[in-house]
């Protein structure tokens, strides 16, 4: 079941709002009792490395593995 409240009592009330919300209650703000929003937690994105995420999207060919020029090879020393 949502809870609906007028702009003014979600304001006095908006930290215990977004707990509800974040705890997965739907909250809905209405203006003069017409709602208007609804209050909703964000989804927060994975974090760390995903093994396999560019598979299919790079090549390595022969060439890679094929040793640099020795003007390359001293760049790096």
């Amino acid at each position: 079941m949502a809870t609906q409240l007028n702009i003014h009592d979600a304001k006095m009330h908006l930290s215990r709002l977004i707990e509800r919300a974040c705890a997965g209650e739907e909250v809905v703000i209405a203006k003069a009792g017409k709602p208007m929003v609804r209050l909703a937690p964000v989804e927060q994105a994975p974090t760390g490395r995903r093994f396999g995420a560019l598979r299919g999207k790079a090549r390595v060919d022969d060439a890679f593995f094929e040793p640099l020029p020795e003007d390359e090879l001293k760049a790096w020393e």
